[in-house]
């Protein structure tokens, strides 16, 4: 069929080498038109410039793109008696250039006809490209209808990138939902909580902020503030451009935000590098303030034709999510061939040359202006213009043509295999359709030249990672991205993200200073919750740690420090034998202890003297014994509480105790019933003896004894930990089990104290030789008076001074006894015996 006739529509600049198979690509925006002489100083010049300028630094792009179909046509292994070739075309940031580009890549060869592929035949069999979403996407509704592969270079949102609409849409990148959670590491790691964010104005920055917004809530981080950008300046933007100057500046002056983030791309930043320029020429405002911008990885740092006398400082120090790349050497012999005639198929090289080095060719010659030599070196040139290493992005094209390559050769493999097997006729790859291609491209894998592994997940994105660089600027306008971590989301957890903090010094950027340890977070009212006051911990309570929103208690064996910032450790307390208090109480125990075994050898000796004889020797024995055994058992109180002395002490303590307040009771008992027995016919005489006292001793002590076996049978006492009561001190203490069976007996023993008194009391006055009731009157009311002051004393005290106050009364308590009932006799015995003898005690009965 003839191809019909078309008017030519002139493509300024293409670049076009032949081969067996085509890759096409609508190359990086190269070619923009902006507001620019309103910024050089020429007055004479017009305001506006129409005419599209050449951003040199992508220029690396189709080198990149370049340098990768020459590698593999030089490799006889990969692509076999087949040559790809190239074709590229520019999009100069427009949409309807971008459609009619791709149309172009589709079915021009020297004109145009839409569904056509006229004069020589151009098997184009994968497109690469864009760098931005929008012209990705835009080639995307015209070769989804065609199913030829695409591969895109460019990062693109999240809701952008739906993979069931366009089936034939393959990513040299990885998603970006990835980039957002790499940045939210980022902010985090360097606590920063207190950004602006710039954004660009359109969709892709309305998605950027629905992604990350929520996710900057989720981990506490505010923005100060959120400037939404032009993607590129228009002639119609004129009578805004000082409303925005003010409006960026006082974003970056924010003296509280010191990190931005900003999403756009190279062109975006350029312009606000722009604005920034205007509202400060000299830099002098802008170099007192230092902020860290952190780009995303849509952005390169570029300056255009009209800022190559600017330089890059306000940058210092960004932070930049740039897309994975690798050194490759030959990369760089290969940018020693690049001269201005190189190639005549590349209608881009003398633009590059003119602009980057300043320069116009001999056939441009204008008058006071010094041409282009041809003999100029790249890597003279400076960042800003071009790079030497190879960036992300062309490192993603270079990527792009070695999967086409490997895909081509995987199909080429499985063909010559099936033809081999069942015969026929030799497959050719110059017969191969574009849309055959998909199934390869899906399962590719393979090592790059640079040996890393490539390969498409299931939405057929590159897995893969970023890099971050940190941006170090120079004297004369150049700038040094020098990588300092890495996110690579395939990683183990803890490895995602790596950031060398030691390369970098960065500011603080919080909306207020740090709420210090020992303090907490108090919210401001009708503020965001980034600011905040500070408030101390409460008692018992620390924070160890900045910005901490709530003060914690401490382990229970661990209490604060006077700043509240740490815990210490507790340490353990008992009353012990190694403490002054405690070797007190025990000699105290020991001393009364040998004065008692003294009294009772001294009864025992003068056994036979009337004032032993007189009040019941037996009881007088037992009584002696139940002091001894009381003075003893205050020592199970001392040391470190055991299983075996916290079941023995308030036992032992509480029937010894009681057996000794028997004795006394039976005592009295014996007095009363002797005098009553002494009267003409009285029947109490066959009570006078031992036997009244045993039916008074054994009962009541019985009756202790039984409370005392149920108590441990049933809740019996053991070793226990107080954490509470010493805000520093663990108390080691004996746990009562059941405190009401620890009352029950020490409530009984009060009653046979009290009955003791009120039967000595009423005694006290009757007419009978060395008569004990005034005696044990007096030592009852001693007994009494010390056990009821131990009871608020008990309660009102822990730790060693409760044992203490326990020992005190016990000592006290028996002392009282053994002073006011024997001290008198023994005064008799030893200092006065003449009064110890029967005719004493019958004249004193008279």
């Amino acid at each position: 069929m003839r191809c019909p006739e078309t008017d030519q529509f002139p493509v300024p600049h293409e670049w076009y080498q032949s081969g067996g198979l085509i890759i096409g690509g609508i190359a990086s925006q190269f070619y923009y038109s902006i507001i620019e002489e309103c910024f050089i100083e020429n007055p004479s010049q017009n305001l506006f410039d129409n005419n599209p300028h050449m951003i040199t630094k992508f220029y690396q792009h189709i080198l990149a793109l370049a340098f990768a179909v020459k590698v593999i046509n030089e490799n006889p292994n990969l692509l076999p008696n087949v040559t790809l070739g190239f074709h590229i075309y520019d999009s100069y940031y427009d949409a309807r250039m971008t459609y009619r580009n791709t149309m172009d890549l589709l079915f021009k060869m020297h004109r145009f006809a839409p569904n056509y592929k006229c004069d020589s035949q151009k098997n184009l069999i994968a497109i690469i490209g864009g760098l931005s979403s929008d012209t990705s996407f835009h080639m995307a509704d015209t070769l989804s209808l065609y199913k030829i592969p695409q591969l895109a270079y460019g990062s693109f949102p999240q809701e952008e990138s739906d993979i069931d609409n366009f089936l034939s849409f393959y990513r040299m990148v990885p998603n970006e939902v990835h980039q957002y959670m790499a940045i939210i590491s980022l902010l985090q790691h360097f606590g920063w909580t207190w950004i602006g964010l710039f954004v660009t104005d359109d969709d892709g920055g309305e998605n950027f902020l629905q992604a990350l917004e929520p996710m900057l809530y989720q981990h506490g981080i505010c923005s100060a503030f959120t400037q939404r950008m032009e993607k590129i300046a228009r002639f119609d933007m004129v009578g805004e451009i000082f409303d925005m100057l003010d409006r960026y500046y006082v974003g970056v002056t924010n003296d509280k935000a010191n990190a931005f983030i900003v999403y756009g791309d190279s062109l975006t930043l350029s312009w606000l590098r722009s604005v920034m320029y205007l509202r400060d020429p000299e830099n002098k405002e802008s170099a007192s303030f230092r902020k860290v911008w952190i780009m995303t990885t849509q952005i390169d740092f570029i300056l255009l034709s009209f800022q190559k006398s600017w330089d890059l400082e306000l940058f210092e120090g960004a932070i930049s999510f740039t897309i994975h790349s690798k050194k490759l050497l030959k990369f760089n012999e290969f940018l020693q061939i690049i001269k201005p005639y190189w190639n005549s198929g590349d209608g881009f090289l003398k633009d590059f040359w003119e602009q980057a080095f300043d320069c116009p060719f001999p056939d441009l010659l204008m008058q006071d202006t010094e041409t282009c030599t041809g003999e100029e070196k790249l890597e003279c040139l400076p960042g800003h213009l071009f790079e030497m290493d190879m960036t992300g992005h062309s490192y993603s094209i270079h990527n792009a043509v070695y999967v086409v390559a490997h895909a081509l050769h995987a199909i080429y493999s499985y063909r010559s295999k099936q033809r081999a097997m069942v015969g026929g006729k030799r497959f050719e790859l110059q017969d191969l359709q574009p849309w055959q291609l998909h199934h390869f491209l899906q399962g590719i894998s393979f090592n790059n030249s640079a040996g890393e592994t490539l390969s498409f997940d299931d939405k057929r994105e590159l897995r893969g990672g970023y890099d971050i660089t940190n941006m170090i600027t120079f004297p004369n306008k150049s700038f040094l991205q020098m990588k300092v971590g890495q996110v690579d989301p395939d990683a183990l957890e803890g490895e995602a993200f790596i950031i060398h903090e030691d390369m970098l010094v960065t500011p603080l950027s919080l909306c207020n200073d740090h709420c210090h340890p020992g303090n907490q977070k108090k919210k401001k009212e009708g503020e965001k919750f980034c600011c905040y006051g500070c408030a101390p911990c409460s008692e018992g309570e620390i924070s160890n740690q900045n910005d901490m929103n709530d003060c914690f208690r401490c382990p229970k064996t661990q209490y604060p420090n006077k700043n509240k910032t740490a815990c210490i450790e507790k340490t353990m307390t008992f009353l012990s034998y190694e403490e002054p208090l405690g070797i007190s109480l025990a000699l105290v125990a020991l001393s009364f202890f040998f004065i008692t075994a003294l009294v009772l050898g001294t009864f025992i000796k003068y056994r036979d003297t009337p004032i032993v004889k007189a009040n019941n020797r037996d009881l007088t024995y037992s009584l002696l014994v139940s002091l001894l055994l009381c003075f003893l058992s205050s020592l199970l109180f001392l040391g470190e509480s055991s299983t075996v002395s916290c079941l023995l002490r308030q036992p032992t303590f509480g029937i010894i105790f009681s057996v000794a307040v028997s004795c006394v009771l039976a005592k009295t008992i014996t007095v009363v019933v002797a005098f009553m027995a002494t009267k003409p016919g009285s029947s109490m005489r066959k009570w006078v003896g031992k036997r009244l006292a045993y039916s008074v001793v054994l009962p009541c002590s019985l009756i202790q004894s039984t409370t005392c076996t149920v108590w441990l049978m049933t809740s019996p006492p053991f070793p226990d930990l107080d954490m509470h009561s010493l805000a520093e001190e663990i108390i080691v203490q004996c746990n009562e089990g059941s405190v009401t069976m620890f009352y029950c007996v020490l409530g009984y023993m009060g009653l046979l104290a009290i009955a003791s008194f009120v039967a000595a009391f009423a005694a006290r006055k009757l007419p009978d030789s060395f008569n004990e009731a005034k005696f044990i009157t007096f030592s009852m009311l001693l007994f009494c008076s010390v056990w009821l002051s131990f009871f608020p004393a008990y309660l009102s005290t822990s730790g060693k001074s409760m044992v203490a106050v326990e020992i005190f009364s016990i000592l006290a308590s028996s002392a009282g006894l053994l002073g006011c009932i024997f001290a008198p006799k023994c005064y008799i015995i030893i200092l006065r015996p003449e009064l110890n003898n029967r005719e004493q005690l019958i004249r004193k009965k008279n």
